[in-house]
This record gives C-alpha cells, sequence and structure tokens, in this order.
C-alpha cells in the first residue's frame, strides 16, 4: 500500500495550522512524522483518520481516495486513552468490537497481544492498579487488538523501561516484517533511527524537510569531519584548530569526545586537512567522515523558531 497525503490545509478559526502538508507512507517500511509540540503532527494525524476533516487536499490509498472506515487502523495516541477503572480484557474487547471484530475473536487477539507483550497476567485487573509502564504495554495491545493494516505510534516508548522497550521495538519490526503500514511519531531520535527508512519533519504546520533518512544524513554529513586527539579535551582542541587549519577547515561543533570540522571550499581539502594535522605533531586518534544524528538534523532544522522551510524543498 502506498498512501499520499497532498497539500493538506487546515485552519481553526482565523488561524490556518497546517499550510500545504505533503508526503507519502509505504507498508513494509516505518516512517518517522516528526515535530516540535504545536508543529501540526496531531492535526495531520487526525486528518488521516477522518476526526478532522481538511480545509483543503486529499488523501489517496493506492491513488484511490482514503476512506478510513474501510480500513483497519491502529492508533496509539500520545496520552492515555483508556478507561482506567475497567478491567483490562474487558476494555480490550469492547475497543475490538467497535472495529467490528467478533466477542470470540477479540477475546482471542487480546489474550494473545497482552501474552506477547508480559501483561497476561493483569488481564482482570482494572486499569489504574498497573504501573505506568504496564499501562502503555495493555494500550498498544488495545491498538492492535483487531489486527490493523496501518499502525500509528505516538510516542509509544512513554514510561516503559529499558527491556519493555526492547519488547516494543521487536514487536515494531515484526510489525514492518509484515508489510504493515507503520507511522511512528517521536521526540526520542534513536528510536526513530533504528525504525524508520524515511522521515517527515514539520515546522510550524509545513513540511520543513523530508525523504530517505541514509540520503538525508550523508547530505547533513558533507564536508563535514569528525576529530579527536590524544591529551587534549574537544573543548581544548577547538582553541588550537584555527592556528592549525586556517583557511582548509572550522570548528562547527564540540562535542563530548570530538569536534566537528566544517571543509572550507575548495579542491582536496580533506587532504590538506589531514597533512595540517600531522605537519602539526598533534597525537590523532579519530579523524574521519561525520555522520550525523537525527536529532543534530532536528535541532538544525527546527531548533529555532526563525527556521523556515525552503519552498519546493524535498530532500
Amino acid at each position: 500500500m502506498i498512501l499520499e497525503i497532498k497539500d493538506l490545509h487546515k485552519s481553526f478559526g482565523e488561524k490556518e495550522v497546517l499550510h500545504g502538508i505533503s508526503f507519502q507512507a509505504e507498508s513494509g517500511r516505518a516512517l518517522g512524522f516528526l515535530g516540535r509540540n504545536g508543529a501540526g503532527k496531531t492535526t495531520t494525524i487526525r486528518i488521516l483518520m477522518d476526526v478532522f476533516h481538511a480545509d483543503r487536499g486529499e488523501i489517496l490509498l493506492d491513488g484511490q481516495k482514503f476512506v478510513p472506515q474501510k480500513y483497519r487502523i491502529g492508533y496509539l495516541p500520545e496520552e492515555r486513552g483508556l478507561y482506567p477503572k475497567r478491567r483490562v480484557m474487558d476494555q480490550m474487547i469492547f475497543l475490538a468490537s467497535l472495529r467490528g471484530i467478533s466477542e470470540k475473536q477479540a477475546r482471542q487477539n487480546a489474550k494473545r497481544w497482552l501474552e506477547r507483550l508480559e501483561v497476561e497476567a493483569y488481564a482482570d485487573k482494572k486499569l489504574e492498579t498497573l504501573s505506568k509502564g504496564n499501562q502503555q504495554k495493555v494500550q498498544l495491545a488495545s491498538t492492535l487488538v483487531h489486527d490493523p493494516q496501518i499502525v500509528i505510534l505516538d510516542e509509544p516508548f512513554s514510561g516503559l523501561d529499558p527491556v519493555n522497550s526492547q519488547i516494543l521495538k521487536d514487536v515494531i519490526n515484526e510489525l514492518i516484517a509484515q508489510d504493515r503500514m507503520v507511522l511512528f511519531s517521536s521526540h526520542q531520535m534513536s528510536y526513530v533511527e533504528e525504525f524508520c527508512d524515511q522521515i517527515v519533519i514539520i515546522h510550524n504546520g509545513s513540511v520543513a524537510l523530508k525523504g530517505e533518512l541514509k540520503q538525508i544524513k550523508k547530505e547533513y554529513g558533507r564536508n563535514r569531519l569528525i576529530l579527536a586527539v590524544e591529551d587534549l579535551a574537544p573543548a581544548q582542541l577547538a582553541e588550537r584548530i584555527p592556528g592549525i587549519l586556517e583557511g582548509t577547515a572550522s570548528v562547527s561543533a564540540v562535542k563530548r569526545d570530538f569536534v566537528i570540522l566544517e571543509l572550507s571550499e575548495g579542491e582536496d581539502m580533506r587532504r590538506q586537512t589531514m597533512r595540517r594535522l600531522i605537519d602539526s605533531g598533534l597525537s590523532v586518534e579519530l579523524f574521519g567522515s561525520y555522520e550525523p544524528s537525527l536529532n543534530d538534523i532536528f535541532v538544525a532544522r527546527v531548533g529555532t523558531e526563525n527556521n523556515q522551510p525552503q519552498e519546493g524543498e524535498d530532500q
């Protein structure tokens, strides 16, 4: 399946909150849908699920108008949406029945997912008696109880310890391997990097960056190197660099274990930089191409309110 979101506009009163959102997702791959708080992610998701109606734009699935009611969609919201005073099994069956699943099948599915997420012991407990992490796992089980074709996960790792996070990682990888369409939204960029081949970053209601994560990293790392030397902390090294690499490279960032160098314009600057370092007498521990983290890219792209997307940009 290929899901296309095309030129979505949405206003609340006189304020337009989406200014032409466009991107594409496909089954068998996870899409990271990212943005700062208030960027428009939740509004976009609610339009996708037909909770809100867009003022302009369209959503297509395999080239046809997308009608959410015709597909099984599993949505895990950031805020918990289950009933705290109802038993876990009862409300999972209830939610599955709303999606057209028979009670017998719903009970079987619920039991399977509670076991898979290691919370089967709480099936007959009221949700409010569970820990925050176990409540999150029950909510995930409820998201998947009707065997959805499209899975939308908003901050799914919230409240999970490392062991439970690994269980959830395994489940997400299984969903991708089963050719489900997975839209993954999180502020924990390390998780997005683990699952997502493609990302969309929205900022102030517009798409700031989208495309293949591997290619985006390559573009952001172009003409940048990492450098560490013996006996000098990165901050100390940064002070020495201007006198050593003037005209070939400059320090663009200081990290905990290394500095990031920005190569100057011109031919063969990487070789010249290495030669200058050798001639300086510094004992180089680390020297190589810089691959930015998704967190670095996110902060660089939307880290300030003045960062506006460029018209027509599509990386």
